[in-house]
């Protein structure tokens, strides 16, 4: 650990010039990443700093204790030393907290994708109620949300429903949400009053800015047509609806909420750069889990994460076998006990890997 933080220390003292260039300030991608990393370096270093202290403060008591003269004071020594150590340890496992780097993706906004699966109608409801809670959890934490796009049922449940939402720390906080959500209930849609069983699949996305994901003009196939839906001012009158191809990879975008066809266009392109750069992340996650799987899941949307079971009243979280009696108040948008618990086990699976 010691060569490590040695070789930490020294890229500091790098950063700590590098930061007093004012050319860093002419490129505003290499300006955010050095002034994140140098971030992340002082609190590591801080930390660091009072670990050796600590160490020769020890050396300091163990001196006295093998030469101390007087009885009284060796034991003194005795007591200091073993309070020494203990604080010794405590700044080790802080050390090894911080010596995992934070994912700069935590602090990106998100794009998050919410569709009914199995189970027809009473799927699509839960995908409604599904959103309904993560816009709650969105509204406590002072974040804000957009719906982009919707495609909503007779019942007022969602096929599919594709909002952002943007603020402090989104996707470190939410990024343990893709996956399928089952429901076990009584749906509306049961006139004989049996449980049933059905799905929805979340996937949330980092947010992808203009700056790291290059779309090429020639890559892409700009359609446009008439929008479908119920009716209304402007729909199915006007060729607001816009359908973007990507055709290297094959992503297909359709926008159609807005009647603004300019405005349809952009929405699009905010998704088709986001499904791109999930793409680009994906192949690296690749690498990463080849040599070590997350217990916390690796967030595939096909991967059944989590149970709401109405009836019980209960929410349990298969990942980690967290179980909660609050699904009620979990579904009004109280995540935060669920949303730690996930990044706790995430925290402790990268330091059981870091100690492998």
């Amino acid at each position: 650990m010691h060569d490590r933080l040695q070789r930490l220390k020294t890229r500091y003292t790098e950063i700590d010039t590098e930061i007093q260039n004012p050319d860093l300030l002419k490129d505003a991608k290499r300006y955010k990443e050095t002034m994140r990393e140098h971030a992340y370096l002082s609190s590591l270093m801080e930390e660091y700093g009072r670990y050796c202290d600590i160490e020769k403060q020890i050396d300091g008591a163990q001196e006295l204790v093998r030469e101390a003269d007087d009885a009284e004071m060796r034991e003194m020594a005795k007591d200091e030393l073993k309070g020494l150590e203990s604080l010794l340890t405590e700044s080790e496992s802080k050390i090894k907290t911080l010596l995992i780097p934070p994912d700069p993706l935590e602090e990106k906004n998100i794009i998050m994708e919410i569709r009914g699966g199995t189970g027809g109608e009473e799927a699509a409801l839960f995908a409604a109620d599904l959103f309904r809670m993560y816009a709650r959890f969105a509204e406590s934490r002072g974040w804000k949300y957009e719906i982009m796009s919707s495609n909503e049922t007779a019942l007022g449940g969602y096929k599919e429903i594709t909002l952002s939402i943007s603020g402090k720390y989104v996707y470190g906080s939410l990024r343990y949400e893709s996956g399928v959500h089952r429901v076990q209930r009584v749906p509306e849609t049961e006139a004989s009053g049996r449980i049933q069983t059905s799905a929805a699949t979340v996937a949330v996305l980092p947010e992808a800015e203009e700056t790291e994901i290059n779309i090429r003009q020639e890559d892409l196939r700009v359609d446009v047509m008439r929008a479908g839906g119920p009716g209304g001012q402007c729909v199915n009158t006007t060729d607001s609806a816009v359908r973007l191809t990507h055709i290297p990879t094959g992503i297909v975008v359709i926008q159609q909420d807005e009647k603004s066809q300019i405005k349809n266009k952009a929405k699009a392109m905010r998704v088709l750069r986001t499904r791109l750069f999930e793409l680009e992340e994906n192949k690296k996650n690749a690498e990463r889990a080849a040599n070590r799987k997350s217990q916390v899941g690796s967030g595939d949307r096909s991967e059944r994460i989590r149970t709401y079971n109405f009836p019980q009243n209960r929410l349990t979280d298969h990942r980690i076998n967290l179980t909660l009696y609050k699904l009620d108040a979990v579904m009004q948008g109280d995540l935060t006990e669920l949303v730690d618990a996930l990044a706790m086990a995430a925290r402790e699976d990268q330091l059981k890997a870091q100690d492998d």
